[in-house]
């Protein structure tokens, strides 16, 4: 079929076998639609190529049939399994996919929020830690209102909400049970002396590394174990900050047991510093992780981890913001992965 040619509604709803009123019920997202006919829709337009020209008309702005999946950075492995659950969740929905990155700057994310706004998008979702800071809240929860005046809708993926008189679409995971229990697994197994890497600093205030802190803190509290304030080390969560980080605790002598990276990506950085130096995981220092990224079960040892549901961080993020009659916040659930890079402690410190 040319451009002179182009498959209309009609086209559509033939192929599938079902009305036009149906074909534009599941184009709007505005109406239930049974699974299977919304199945067969998509595959006529697909087929017929009608989902092209839709995704053109949102991107010349003559539809807002669109969420917009904003990001730190997308090389980042568990912000690409959330984005991979958005897309296909927002394909499903018969939305296009835009997506944006802020390279950890909460000024362009704010930026970012604000050009959705102006483009109608159905959602704007927010992927990963905001920032704990006052003046970034009160901007944030302003655009949250503004978005909803605008039909819109913002949606805060992996990070706490604003407030509750917030229109906003929250869907997290539990965040500091997750180190809570990594760091109460390596108290069990013995270790005393724990590197956390992966603080936030004074100037990030990221929540997700505040969140981790405070899970780590709060088993030692309970085991009723002192950790030394010293081995909570603000980095970056990439392999390169937790490379150069475990270098230079083996330089200073630092005594440590064990070490539990903010992410898998930091925790691949300390095994390949432990490695270089000659000290064996986990005959000499055990290392954690947390999100259980796939990379996560190939390293050797395999790493021991909090598993992040990522995919279905994303997928429940589109579902919700597009259907208000459901629950507006949700929390999913982590648990540890156990792998070989923890054992017990049975040496002396390094």
């Amino acid at each position: 079929m040319d451009d002179s040619e182009r498959a209309t509604i009609r086209d559509v709803a033939a192929r599938a076998g079902v009305s036009a009123s149906t074909v534009s019920r599941v184009i709007k997202g505005d109406y239930p639609v049974a699974q299977a006919t919304r199945t067969r829709v998509l595959r006529a337009m697909r087929e017929l190529d009608y989902v092209l020209n839709v995704h053109a008309r949102a991107l010349s702005g003559a539809s807002t049939k669109m969420v917009a999946f904003v990001l730190d950075d997308v090389t980042g492995p568990s912000f690409a399994y959330v984005a991979k659950g958005v897309e296909q969740q927002a394909t499903a929905e018969g939305r296009l996919c835009l997506v944006c990155t802020t390279h950890g700057d909460p000024a362009r994310e704010l930026t970012v929020v604000e050009a959705m706004r102006e483009q109608r998008a159905d959602a704007v979702i927010l992927v990963g830690g905001g920032s704990a800071d006052d003046a970034y809240r009160r901007r944030m929860t302003h655009f949250a209102h503004a978005l909803d005046k605008a039909g819109s809708r913002l949606v805060l993926c992996g990070r706490p909400p604003l407030g509750d008189d917030v229109p906003t679409t929250v869907v997290e995971y539990d965040n500091e049970a997750g180190a809570y229990a990594m760091t109460s697994h390596l108290l069990s197994r013995g270790h005393r002396r724990i590197v956390y890497l992966g603080a936030a600093t004074a100037e990030d205030q990221n929540t997700t590394k505040i969140d981790r802190v405070h899970g780590f803190r709060r088993a030692h509290e309970d085991y009723g174990v002192p950790y030394d304030p010293d081995l909570i080390l603000p980095s970056h969560f990439s392999r390169s900050a937790g490379y150069e980080a475990t270098k230079r605790l083996l330089a200073v002598g630092a005594e440590f047991t064990a070490i539990f990276a903010g992410t898998d990506m930091v925790a691949a950085g300390v095994l390949a510093a432990l490695r270089e130096a000659g000290v064996r995981v986990p005959e000499d220092v055990s290392v954690a992780g947390y999100d259980d990224i796939p990379l996560a079960a190939d390293l050797v040892p395999g790493l021991t981890t909090v598993h992040i549901p990522t995919e279905e961080l994303g997928r429940t993020a589109v579902r919700l913001a597009l259907d208000l009659s459901q629950p507006q916040h949700v929390v999913l659930g982590t648990h540890i992965v156990v792998r070989g890079s923890v054992g017990k402690r049975t040496v002396t410190p390094p």
